[in-house]
């Protein structure tokens, strides 16, 4: 029988350490509705990054997932994690390792996708790597800082809205989940989290180059106060033929205006 979590974790002496961004999530029916937000996983090559002392790990399991791959850095927890692989032959492997490093694809085959409750201090990093990767995937549920979340999902005229969130739904669907209170984590964190769901699109919203698109967003946004016609000056657009106001600002325009933009300049040229 699965020891309770709360002695597992006083059982390997897991107090959270902030230098590894740890919080905790204990709560059994909050970690089961972040498994079921991340779809029908019948069949499914799960994995986990951060899995701390096991809670969604355990949620995770009593799915029909295929198995589930857990990438953890904390030593004390890759211990206490073995007890569920004891439990669960041959469905839980964890992986002492840290994910900035990892390339998640190699460890488990497709179809494969990551749920789990992002380290804070790595959680955009990590996104931007598996962006690069994103047809590797058949999704992605993850926990955010609330305002990475709101980020993510921001649509064009938001105040939210910028080089992150263009990226993001250019390249997948972009599904908010729910709001988890700072209150269900030991220790509670100073900011609220949201759950949000990645789903990889057949093909990027528009065409272009990612390199091009995250330059010329990186200038525009960079400048967000200015004119188009100031923070984008030294690219020489030609406005009109683009039907783009040069005095709009950055985050009045769609992701497509930003591709149109993207295709009509030498990559160099942003360099």
């Amino acid at each position: 029988m699965t020891a309770p979590l709360r002695d597992i974790i006083k059982r390997y002496d897991l107090g959270a350490r902030k230098s590894l961004g740890q919080h905790f999530l204990l709560d059994r029916n909050l970690c089961a509705r972040i498994a079921r937000a991340a779809g029908d996983l019948g069949g499914v090559n799960v994995i986990e990054i951060g899995p701390g002392p096991g809670g969604l790990t355990r949620a995770l399991l009593d799915t029909d997932a295929r198995a589930v791959v857990a990438v953890e850095t904390d030593h004390r927890c890759v211990e206490a994690l073995g007890e569920l692989c004891t439990e669960h032959p041959g469905r839980l492997t964890i992986i002492e390792a840290d994910a900035l490093d990892t390339d998640v694809t190699t460890l488990a085959p497709a179809p494969r996708r990551i749920v789990a409750n992002l380290p804070y201090n790595v959680s955009t990093p990590l996104l931007l790597g598996w962006l690069g990767q994103i047809n590797e995937f058949d999704g992605l549920t993850l926990m955010f800082q609330k305002e990475v979340a709101e980020r993510l999902a921001a649509a064009p005229g938001n105040k939210n809205y910028g080089r992150l969130s263009i990226i993001t739904q250019w390249l997948c669907d972009v599904r908010f989940e729910f709001n988890v209170s700072k209150q269900a984590f030991t220790p509670p964190p100073k900011v609220a989290s949201s759950i949000v769901t990645l789903t990889p699109r057949v093909q990027p919203l528009a065409p272009a180059d990612r390199k091009t698109l995250e330059a010329v967003t990186a200038m525009a946004f960079g400048q967000r106060r200015k004119m188009l016609r100031s923070s984008l000056k030294t690219l020489n657009l030609d406005f009109a033929s683009l039907d783009i106001a040069p005095t709009a600002r950055a985050e009045e325009l769609s992701i497509e205006q930003f591709c149109a933009i993207a295709n009509t300049i030498p990559m160099k040229a942003t360099g």
